[in-house]
């Protein structure tokens, strides 16, 4: 290796990673809640899509302090009461 020359390592993900999927929260069973990402992400909407549903009240959520948290059993509750909705 010459001199002055920094070899470099490809990138790995992992639990490092600041995007992990959504799969990886269900993963942890003691985790009640999904982010408002991983909603986003469970629905195929843009987090801005979700944060504006989130606030109207449209996807279930608690605000705690400053962040939003949507409790797993109410969010597959009303996503399982959507598909009678659609009929």
């Amino acid at each position: 290796m010459r001199q002055g020359v920094i070899q470099l390592v490809p990138r790995q993900s992992g639990p490092s990673d600041p995007t992990p999927e959504v799969s990886t929260a269900d993963q942890s069973p003691g985790r009640a809640v999904y982010t408002v990402t991983e909603v986003a992400r469970l629905l195929s909407l843009s987090r801005g899509s979700a944060y504006a549903s989130v606030r109207d009240g449209t996807i279930p959520a608690i605000k705690l302090g400053n962040r939003w948290v949507i409790p797993k059993r109410r969010f597959h509750t009303w996503l399982d009461g959507l598909e009678g909705e659609e009929r």
